[in-house]
């Protein structure tokens, strides 16, 4: 991987920017150490917005959104994870890279370099889409012009989100165009991060989101998403191997560039809370999927029934079947050691006399939106002291800074492949359905270096091909792990998977958006009121007001999804 240590270069370039734009400043004032615009590289903007976004992307991926789409659940600290009890959020983070991808496009024209603009078209597309899909509308068109004079720029309009998606595609369109003809000549390949100024790749990454938007409107503009996946799909340039995946891999040197659950610098506690979702696990271990001991662990003490215990539980845990007196459970770091030197724990019960039974399984998720996570079967030491001993907890890669499988994922031939799966069963001119699932089934194997498994993992009954959308998105969502904003819009769009929230969720249904965050309502209230004003109000609002999580935004109303 390219190192993006050269992100410092960059954040101190445009602080230097930042200092030196202020044209009104006296001489004396002047940085002398200041870069002008005029003379900046535009290579070394790539990095910000590139490494930005991948870490973004993760971030929402592998976090709450991994709990809406039940992924995963938090044992601690948990609401905004499992209960979906979220405040208002704002969009600044995105909106910066923004306004640096603007500036790449600025001096990609003045330099001559077409590459660098497709680049910045792309990325355009990519984070505007995620801002929409994530808010609904948004400041789009008069967007990123705030030093222009006049309110218009310096409190931007909303568009709608059909304007937003049509300019999304309109601008992937162009950079598809530029790629498909554009040199490299102008890259410094280590400060692109994704792809070291591959142009193909960069070609194939664009004409996939292309697909990926076009399926997003599929339901309100069916004749634009015919026409255009019809148009990608036979122009062949598209990822269609697990070795194409736009990722971004992670330095491991610090907390910032590192995987965000890296056990050494939080001393455990985001790993220790992350679990695996029964909903998902679930799904893999009716299916024998070969994923499962990829990203999960097994518990490290497991529950055994035993109608002949004369007590309820035993009160301590065996080691190779010895009652250890006194010993309730032992610590994180001892468990992993003594099963590393081939110890096996258990811990016996009665359900007789429990009068109810606990989960057996080598592999123990928890349940979407429980009351107490923390005391999911049975933990005795519920709290945020000690794991759970008796749940799986995530794989112990996710405990490491990096690491091969440690990628921020964007976009995968595994994603792909599925859009075309889903298309062509919708009847449009892509090619085979089944041979698109299968692809899609098989990239992400390859992804998670199971390849091996896929004879035996695509003949389970319920894994075969049966021609069906809800199967191939429900492929789809397993294939998405730890890129979860994928698998929520996907079910936005087709309410699959069926996904049902637990008991602690405030409302009966999984949430459709997030709420427009206090720098937009106090800062340009009059335009996102408008905005507000757009939105569907459903039978969850239950006096929260129109901007709130389970309103409906123009992408799925009327469409009678996701619930």
């Amino acid at each position: 991987m390219n190192n993006w240590n050269i992100k410092i270069g960059t954040f101190a370039l445009l602080f230097s920017l930042l200092i030196g734009g202020c044209k009104d400043l006296d001489e004396i004032n002047e940085n002398p150490n200041g870069v002008s615009p005029s003379n900046a590289n535009v290579n070394m903007l790539m990095p910000t917005v590139l490494v930005g976004v991948g870490q973004n992307m993760v971030n929402l991926g592998y976090q709450d959104l991994a709990g809406v789409v039940q992924h995963t659940q938090k044992d601690g600290w948990n609401g905004g994870h499992n209960h979906y009890e979220w405040g208002l959020q704002d969009w600044s983070g995105w909106y910066g890279l923004l306004r640096t991808n603007q500036f790449m496009i600025q001096r990609a024209d003045e330099v001559n370099s077409p590459f660098h603009k497709a680049v910045g078209l792309t990325m355009k597309s990519l984070i505007f889409g995620m801002i929409t899909d994530l808010w609904g509308d948004a400041p789009y068109s008069k967007a990123l012009q705030g030093d222009k004079s006049g309110r218009e720029f310096q409190f931007p309009e909303y568009d709608n989100q059909e304007a937003i998606y049509r300019g999304i595609i309109d601008d992937l369109k162009a950079a598809s165009a530029i790629f498909a003809s554009a040199n490299n000549s102008t890259v410094i390949a280590q400060y692109d991060v994704y792809f070291g100024g591959n142009v193909v790749r960069w070609h194939k990454f664009t004409n996939s989101l292309l697909l990926r938007y076009y399926m997003r409107i599929s339901s309100k503009l069916p004749d634009v998403a015919k026409a255009g996946i019809e148009e990608v799909s036979r122009s062949g340039v598209f990822l269609t191997d697990a070795a194409e995946d736009v990722v971004m891999d992670y330095i491991g040197a610090s907390a910032g560039d590192s995987w965000p659950t890296a056990t050494s610098f939080d001393a455990g506690s985001n790993f220790r809370r992350l679990k695996p979702c029964n909903t998902l696990l679930d799904f893999m271990l009716e299916n024998q999927d070969p994923r499962i001991k990829v990203w999960f662990r097994e518990v490290h003490c497991q529950w055994v029934e035993d109608k002949t215990l004369a007590t309820a539980v035993d009160p301590f845990i065996r080691r190779n079947g010895v009652l250890q007196q006194g010993v309730v459970s032992l610590t994180d770091e001892q468990y992993l050691t003594q099963i590393a030197a081939g110890n096996k724990f258990t811990r016996h019960y009665n359900p007789d006399l429990l009068g109810s039974k606990l989960d057996t399984r080598i592999y123990v998720g928890l349940p979407p939106g429980a009351l107490a996570p923390s005391e999911h079967n049975r933990n005795p030491t519920p709290g945020q002291t000690l794991e759970n001993q008796h749940a799986s907890q995530l794989a112990d890669v996710y405990r490491q800074t990096r690491h091969a499988l440690l990628k921020a994922r964007i976009i995968s031939a595994a994603e792909v492949h599925f859009i075309l799966a889903e298309a062509a069963l919708k009847g449009y001119a892509v090619g085979n359905a089944e041979t698109h699932y299968r692809n899609g089934v098989q990239s992400s194997l390859k992804t998670w270096g199971v390849t091996n498994s896929f004879d035996a993992y695509i003949k389970q009954p319920k894994v075969a091909f049966n021609g069906t959308v809800k199967q191939v998105i429900e492929q789809k969502w397993v294939a998405s792990w730890t890129n979860a904003a994928e698998a929520w819009f996907d079910f936005r769009r087709t309410g699959f998977p069926e996904l049902k929230p637990g008991p602690a969720s405030p409302e009966p249904v999984v949430p459709v958006r997030f709420i427009y965050g206090g720098n937009e309502i106090n800062f340009n209230n009059a335009e996102v009121e408008k905005a507000i004003s757009r939105l569907e109000l459903t039978p969850y609002e239950r006096g929260r007001g129109a901007n709130n999580q389970w309103s409906k935004t123009w992408i799925i109303q009327g469409t009678g999804k996701p619930w």
